[in-house]
């Protein structure tokens, strides 16, 4: 009997990673399936919605015949990904607790354990995402340690591997894996690369999977599920009450409980007005939240930004970025919104400015649970997903600019030099 390459499947307890290890399954290889345990409190309803995930991981897993491991990062969860989502609140910033999450525990810690101690060839996941090479090419890869040096090997990264989004482009889940490190990527492998959420529930269906394929997915915060955002946040933080001010004409509007349970473009529910208000700003140093009356609020849109330093998923920026340190690309900041044409500028500090073609609006409306954590700028390349930074940095607001243009018009006119029958 030959060899059988040794693969853990991260499992969720959902459809997707249940169909991700069955395939692995059927293509012959050895599956061990874990379920990661990275929060370690009751949702809103008293529910143990972990515990309750662990059995439908394992449930799978029996049905599979595989080994069941269940591991738990609810310390390195909260240090690296919770308590750093809590100080960027506290500064007036939205974090992206996903792209987090795998940066710094599934694709780190989780993944690390699969391969050191587990023994694992490779790592999978349920991910709608696929890379530039193919499964048995994962297997030619081992696990490095960081280089101790400043630089890495330049021949070791001759031929990176790059991320590309899956064949449903409707699910494609690139943007949550933005800041993964290449050398998880190497040893990666998504079973769902080239099928189609609709074909995943099919599979899911034959195979018995009925418990989770009856499961909703989840909308909430990465392990944490969905809750009333501003209950939750104020269980953390301390409220810090301060005024809703119209950007228009400086009028308070109300009060609120804390800029930090605020995202810019969200509705403010804001008591005694009839009309909706929509948040377009924050003044943390007085406790201001800015509201503008409209949802399209020229306040609401802008068209450049500047991220941090950008992390690159094949290591390296891209050669024409390299080449003229600017370059056309696509970009996006929530997942699935539309992929908005932009030109990057490359500093010298490895930050980029993002200029967009057109203004986009801070935020999409209607957000049920959480708003929208709108921190990581994305990068596309046709279909390849180039990397994210954090974003430090807005332009101005085409509200302010407008202002601007009608004060420098308004200023011209007021130098104009009389006429003689004006003066008369």
């Amino acid at each position: 009997m030959g060899f059988l390459r040794h693969v853990v499947c991260a499992m969720s307890g959902g459809v997707d990673s249940s169909v991700a290890a069955l395939l692995l399954k059927r293509r012959g290889y050895s599956v061990t399936g874990v379920f990661m345990k990275n929060w370690d409190s009751l949702d809103e309803r008293g529910v143990c919605t972990t515990e309750r995930d662990c059995e439908d991981a394992y449930r799978v897993c029996q049905s599979l015949d595989i080994p069941f491991h269940q591991v738990s990062y609810v310390k390195e969860y909260w240090h690296e990904v919770f308590s750093y989502l809590l100080k960027e609140y506290e500064k007036g910033r939205t974090p992206n607790p996903d792209i987090l999450c795998n940066k710094h525990i599934k694709f780190n810690h989780f993944y690390k354990y699969a391969i050191n101690v587990l023994g694992a060839d490779a790592f999978a996941t349920g991910h709608y995402a696929r890379t530039s090479q193919e499964d048995e090419d994962v297997f030619e890869h081992t696990h490095t340690s960081p280089p101790t040096t400043l630089f890495r090997n330049r021949f070791e990264m001759r031929n990176p591997v790059h991320l590309y989004k899956g064949a449903d482009l409707l699910k494609d889940q690139t943007f949550f894996l933005s800041q993964i490190s290449q050398d998880a990527l190497r040893q990666t492998m998504f079973p769902l690369a080239g099928l189609t959420k609709a074909f995943v529930k099919k599979i899911a269906a034959e195979a018995g999977f009925y418990h989770v394929l009856k499961k909703k997915e989840s909308m909430g915060i990465c392990f944490i599920g969905e809750r009333n955002f501003e209950k939750f946040i104020l269980e953390y933080l301390e409220p810090k009450p301060g005024n809703f001010v119209s950007i228009e004409d400086g009028t308070l509007m109300g009060k609120h409980k804390g800029w930090f349970t605020l995202t810019l473009g969200q509705r403010a529910r804001i008591g005694g007005q009839r009309d909706a208000w929509f948040v377009v700003d924050k003044d943390i140093s007085t406790g201001d939240v800015f509201v503008a009356p409209t949802t399209n609020h020229p306040a609401l849109f802008r068209d450049t930004l500047r991220t941090d330093r950008f992390h690159w998923i094949a290591v390296d920026p891209p050669p024409e970025l390299v080449r003229t340190q600017m370059m056309e690309c696509h970009f996006r900041f929530i997942h699935q919104m539309p992929l908005t044409p932009c030109t990057v500028t490359l500093n010298m500090d490895g930050s980029v400015w993002i200029s967009l073609s057109q203004p986009v609006r801070a935020l999409t409306p209607g957000q049920l649970f959480f708003p929208s954590f709108p921190q990581f700028a994305v990068l596309y390349k046709g279909d390849e997903c180039l990397g994210s930074g954090k974003i430090i940095q807005l332009g101005p607001s085409e509200y302010t600019l407008q202002q601007g243009r009608e004060g420098l018009i308004g200023a011209a006119r007021h130098n104009e030099p009389q006429t003689p029958e004006a003066a008369s």
